[in-house]
């Protein structure tokens, strides 16, 4: 079962059946699933958790429904927190169905969207997000992939790094340079590239402390119909941050995710292991621990639910403020939630096969990933000096 309290201010009747919903397949088709200790069962694993996802009809949340109701923020933030607190990985393949696919909910043309669209929502397909390179991370201005036009086709050069499902993904959102702006920055477009497109090719694994589909792509004369264009020439920068944007309430959800379930194992850990006669529940100094985790984690899932909620509300409102407030606090408590339950553990929390090590690995990257909390902290202070 799913714990809405506190964040049910937020939350319709649907989404706390849905919750409910999430929480219990989770917890018979995920959890008992070995956590991957390689690269290659890391990607093994991430389709077998597609297909079953897709089968019992989460994946269809990471797309606009079929009469154009935009996507549910909310929805895929129980979604990604139920997840993430059975499997990180579980999470990553979900939260890349919805991010891979987000820019051509936003702006794709109808054939693009009948494509592959269907797809993601059944499982069928497999979606990545190809933004970041090796001399372009938080400044995406940096970028030097080129799209270059020739006649009815463009032809995309350049290199991809730190790309979740690279080498796995069935096509790629893809973001290149098609120009020159009047004040001298990028002009940057937004591609969809078929997985088996000639010349792009999969270079080789990145790996993480946490075992994930990470990996690098090069564009070595990849040719794409000007078709396969997401929205106008030179809208690529906005498409990349309202993408990000919309989505990034739920990196937040991943993070409450991970640590609730870091709490729980704390919890369980506590009122079990005896020291000195006495449960470490007994002590004043693990009491105080645990009361600052679920202070910390109410705090971020009451910031969580809020963004989304005002996201969904579908009013034309910003939400970028309450975003980067909810993805910088929420992942930043999850990394002192996660670090005090493996303390709590002591010895035990630091063996590879505990959950909290698993945790403790997992979380780091969230921290990181779709802009670091230092960006948060300047997007929220930039919004505030407006």
């Amino acid at each position: 079962m799913s714990d809405s309290r506190g964040v049910r201010v937020f939350l319709e009747e649907r989404h706390l059946r849905l919750a409910d919903e999430v929480a219990d397949f989770a917890a018979a088709e995920i959890a008992p699933l070995a956590p991957p200790a390689t690269d290659d069962e890391s990607r093994e694993q991430a389709r077998e958790i597609l297909a079953r996802l897709g089968a019992a009809g989460w994946c269809r949340h990471a797309v606009p429904a079929e009469d154009g109701t935009a996507v549910d923020l909310r929805a895929c933030c129980l979604i990604r927190e139920a997840l993430a607190a059975a499997s990180p990985l579980a999470d990553s393949v979900f939260a890349l169905q919805a991010l891979g696919a987000m820019p051509i909910s936003l702006a794709g043309a109808d054939e693009q969207r009948r494509r592959w669209l269907p797809g993601v929502a059944d499982g069928g397909l497999m979606a990545a997000f190809a933004l970041t390179e090796p001399h372009a991370g938080s400044d995406v201005a940096g970028l030097r992939a080129t799209a270059v036009r020739d006649g009815d086709e463009y032809e995309l050069i350049g290199r991809k790094t730190y790309i979740t499902n690279a080498g796995l993904a069935d096509f790629y959102s893809l973001f290149a340079v098609t120009g020159t702006r009047p004040d001298g920055r990028p002009e940057i477009s937004c591609f969809v590239v078929p997985a088996d497109t000639e010349g792009l090719k999969f270079v080789r694994a990145q790996v993480l402390s946490a075992p994930h589909p990470l990996g690098e792509l090069e564009l070595d004369g990849c040719r794409v119909p000007a078709s396969s264009r997401v929205g106008e020439e030179g809208e690529g920068y906005q498409l990349a941050f309202a993408t990000l944007d919309r989505l990034r309430a739920t990196v937040a959800a991943a993070a409450c995710g991970m640590a609730r379930r870091a709490l729980d194992e704390a919890l369980d850990h506590a009122r079990e292991r005896e020291q000195f006669g006495e449960p470490l529940a007994a002590f004043q100094m693990t009491q105080q621990k645990l009361a600052r985790m679920a202070t910390d984690l109410d705090a971020a899932r009451l910031l969580t639910y809020r963004a989304a909620w005002e996201a969904d509300a579908g009013d034309g409102r910003k939400v970028t403020r309450e975003s980067a407030m909810a993805k910088a606090f929420a992942t930043e408590a999850a990394q002192r939630i996660v670090d005090d339950a493996v303390q709590i553990h002591g010895g035990r929390g630091v063996l590879a096969e505990s959950p909290v090590d698993l945790l403790y690995r997992a979380v780091r990257a969230l921290r990181i990933y779709e802009g670091a909390t230092e960006i948060q902290h300047l997007v929220i202070a930039r919004e505030l000096l407006r």
